[in-house]
């Protein structure tokens, strides 16, 4: 292994096709040595099928998969430095804890002693919190108990990347999310690269240092989480990750620095705009971006019928029809010193947008 490369893993021109249909165009990327990073996209956008050949359950059609600098073409899955978990574990139900996690050991040549190998998965099971649980059958352990004895499974060889196929998937969300912790301070604690494959954005955005979004078999955007959210790099980021409100405009006046937009109902809207041209647009607009009032009716700022309302507990989450423009998606804060107004379906209100508010897209006509 080639200790001395600074990407865990590389995409060199890597394309993958199953018969007419291409999985995935071909690609470049890099996983820098440590990363936690997401590959986040719609299903059959080819994540997956990337996850795989990572872990040389697929072989790619052209180009070259690198790890830790060295090309694994042609090398199998149990010569590689890698491990993964998947979403529905594949744990051997006839075992018990200890065996299971001791399985991957036990194939390794030369052969480990019996001592090494239990003191390997005594470490895997105090990394996961299942130290005392060692003899118990998988059938009479719990959803997230099983999904900590496949991560033990998976690390006990020491991996150089941790290659992980929706592993929460299959969990409720308040145990999904005790788990997304429990992952971040494993990464922690092993210091490896762990490249996890989900379609789940929140999931996405809340664990990973690096999401990589794909579309078609495509990557259309490689960032940190922040500026997935906040500078998405095309129309198709901005409405998959989260939630965005699109409108239709046109801009006139932009000089690199501002511009003016016409809405759908001829208002116009002064925007701090950046490298866009003059022409047809569309601004999308964060639902948290948007400052909601009662309307007072002095005409300067968008007004709108509040249609619907669901209720978050720490926010509200409001649908407002917009005349001339359509309907738009507004979530309002609550006060942390008190209760916050909450609106009622049919109250008429005012919408207020900040010029630096909207990501702006150019739109080819």
């Amino acid at each position: 292994m080639n200790t001395g490369s600074e990407f865990d893993v590389e995409f060199r021109a890597v394309a993958k096709r199953f018969g007419t249909v291409t999985a995935v165009e071909e690609t470049d990327f890099q996983l820098p040595r440590g990363s936690f990073v997401a590959l986040l996209g719609p299903s059959g956008c080819g994540k997956t099928t990337c996850l795989r050949m990572i872990g040389g359950f697929e072989q790619p059609s052209a180009g070259r998969v690198l790890i830790g600098g060295d090309d694994m073409t042609g090398v199998p899955p149990y010569r590689r430095p890698v491990n993964m978990v998947f979403q529905h574990y594949a744990l051997f139900p006839h075992f018990d804890v200890e065996t299971n996690i001791a399985y991957g050991l036990r194939q390794i040549r030369p052969r480990l002693s019996e001592t090494e190998i239990m003191r390997r998965v005594g470490e895997a099971l105090e990394l996961v919190h299942l130290g005392r649980f060692a003899k118990r059958r998988i059938h009479e352990m719990s959803g997230g108990q099983q999904q900590r004895v496949a991560l033990a499974r998976a690390i006990v060889n020491k991996p150089r990347v941790l290659l992980l196929d929706e592993p929460l998937a299959a969990l409720d969300k308040k145990l999904r999310i005790a788990m997304q912790m429990e992952l971040q301070n494993l990464h922690r604690e092993l210091g490896i690269t762990f490249l996890l494959v989900t379609h789940d954005q929140e999931e996405a955005l809340s664990m990973s240092d690096r999401v990589c979004v794909m579309n078609a078999g495509r990557i259309v955007q490689f960032a940190t989480p922040q500026e997935i959210y906040d500078r998405p790099a095309n129309p198709f980021v901005a409405d998959f990750v989260g939630k965005t409100n699109s409108l239709t405009a046109v801009l006139s006046d932009a000089d690199g620095v501002s511009a003016i937009a016409t809405l759908g109902d001829g208002r116009r809207m002064q925007l701090v705009s950046g490298d866009v041209a003059n022409g047809p647009a569309l601004l999308s607009i964060r639902p948290e971006a948007i400052r909601l009032s009662r309307a007072a009716g002095d005409g300067e700022r968008l007004r709108g019928t509040i249609t619907h309302r669901i209720f978050l507990g720490a926010s509200a989450e409001y649908s407002i029809a917009v005349p001339g423009i359509g309907n738009l998606l507004v979530l309002s804060g609550r006060d942390s010193g008190g209760p916050a107004e909450l609106h009622e379906p049919g109250t008429e209100v005012e919408l207020e947008i900040a010029p630096e508010a909207p990501r702006i897209f150019s739109v080819q006509t």
